[in-house]
């Protein structure tokens, strides 16, 4: 797990994508946090992509690093408690402008389940499971 929060980490910015009723919709994140062995992103709970989260937890990640891309398949939980959202914050200073662990809106959810694959044109897919 810790090789895919490096990789995430690495790109910067990975793409998340959810299911709205029949549609797919994917944006872009920037937000990965390693913690209490878990792997959590961040969002607020007023966006779409919550919503879409908490209806359907199935979701995928795509990052690539001009030479690598990783998936990842997973179930997102929401984890409501405030010391992973204090954790998260702590680590994405800039996001206090808007979010704080104590409000009603400061959203993380962890993966389970996860199937993480690392493939390139050039090396056999590696896959990693949590």
């Amino acid at each position: 797990m810790k090789e895919v929060y490096d990789f995430i980490k690495k790109c910067g910015t990975y793409y998340l994508a959810t299911v709205d009723g029949d549609q797919a919709r994917v944006r872009p994140f920037g937000t990965i946090d390693l913690f209490e062995d878990k792997l959590y992103i961040q969002t607020g709970k007023v966006k779409d992509c919550s919503k879409q989260m908490i209806k359907n937890p199935k979701v995928e990640i795509c990052c690539f690093d001009g030479e690598t891309w990783l998936r990842i398949a997973c179930t997102m939980v929401e984890d409501d408690r405030v010391e992973p959202k204090k954790h998260m914050l702590d680590n994405y200073p800039n996001l206090r402008a808007m979010y704080n662990e104590e409000d009603s809106n400061t959203q993380v959810l962890y993966m389970k389940d996860a199937v993480a694959t690392f493939s390139s044109f050039t090396k056999a897919p590696k896959e990693i499971r949590w």
